[in-house]
């Protein structure tokens, strides 16, 4: 009935269930030597999930490509870190006693001050907040608690970016304080108050003899609006311009990065310290398992949703 086998079901069916069979068959014969392949060549060594290099049994870094291979526990909870990490974002704790947490100085682990920087192991407590602190600056207040972070600030605070970046922040929360007229109402009130105050300042120049007075425009202006909004956009545009030119590339030390990044943080804005490890978003690189990846300085605005991983 059928001249062509390929036209006849029963066979096709038949033959292409035998080619299935052998399929199989093949893949569960050559998975257990893939499996044994693999266990005999880590069965030496450990494998790098980056690269595949085979590395020493207690490797912690890949030799080859240098990222980490494993997975290392903190001391005092017991969580996973990563072996390069001095720092548990868990419970929060400096977990080096080899590495001094406040300049980066090598230690013994026996040592009950920092050799090099005179700094206690156990901590220090801020003057201001009274938070204890495993690092130079303050991680609630920011304020600097070792000499080398009032050094690094005072230098930080004399550079053009710095003093930019902090006058737009003082401009912007001067604004803030200052509404924008939200009716013809407010705009009226305010001319009376304008008015009222122009009088009061020509009395008392009268009683005090001063004759030309100069009355000066008051320091805080309100505006509409649209003026306040694209005024202050205009400077939040700049101040976020320059805290991406400020942003703290790789470094060696944790200690760098941290003290470097709390120096550079301007006064009276809410920001937060967006790391290069996660890019997680941390209320201050005192908070990052890892800074010396780098990171920057963001702004959030007042109803933002974003998330600050170890927010105090």
């Amino acid at each position: 009935m059928f001249d062509d086998i390929t036209q006849n079901p029963e066979l096709t069916n038949r033959g292409s269930q035998q080619l299935q069979r052998e399929e199989l068959a093949r893949e569960y014969t050559e998975e257990p030597l893939t499996q044994q392949a693999v266990q005999m060549n880590t069965a030496n060594g450990v494998q790098c999930p980056h690269c595949g290099t085979i590395n020493e049994p207690e490797a912690l870094f890949c030799a080859s490509c240098g990222n980490p291979i494993g997975k290392s526990t903190c001391p005092n909870c017991g969580a996973p870190v990563d072996p390069d990490a001095d720092f548990c974002e868990t419970c929060r704790h400096y977990i080096r006693t080899d590495v001094c947490s406040f300049c980066g100085a090598p230690l013994t682990g026996q040592e009950a001050f920092c050799p090099e920087c005179g700094s206690p192991r156990g901590g220090i407590v801020c003057p201001v907040c009274r938070t204890l602190n495993d690092f130079s600056f303050c991680r609630q207040c920011g304020t600097p608690l070792t000499e080398e972070a009032r050094q690094m600030m005072e230098k930080v605070r004399e550079m053009p970016e710095y003093k930019e970046m902090q006058r737009l922040a003082n401009e912007i929360q001067q604004m803030e304080m200052t509404p924008p007229y939200s009716s013809e109402r407010d705009v009226l009130r305010d001319q009376k108050n304008s008015k009222l105050r122009e009088r009061v300042l020509k009395l008392l120049a009268e009683d005090r003899g001063i004759a030309n007075l100069v009355i000066p425009e008051p320091r805080h202006k309100r505006m509409g609006q649209g003026e306040y909004e694209a005024q202050k956009q205009e400077r939040l545009n700049r101040l976020a311009e320059i805290l991406e030119q400020m942003a703290q590339p790789p470094q060696p030390k944790p200690a760098q990065v941290r003290n470097y990044a709390m120096a550079c943080k301007p006064q009276g804005m809410r920001l937060a310290w967006e790391c290069n490890f996660k890019h997680a978003l941390h209320s201050s690189p005192c908070g990052c398992a890892k800074p010396q990846m780098g990171g920057k300085w963001i702004i959030l605005g007042k109803n933002t949703r974003q998330e600050i991983k170890d927010d105090i």
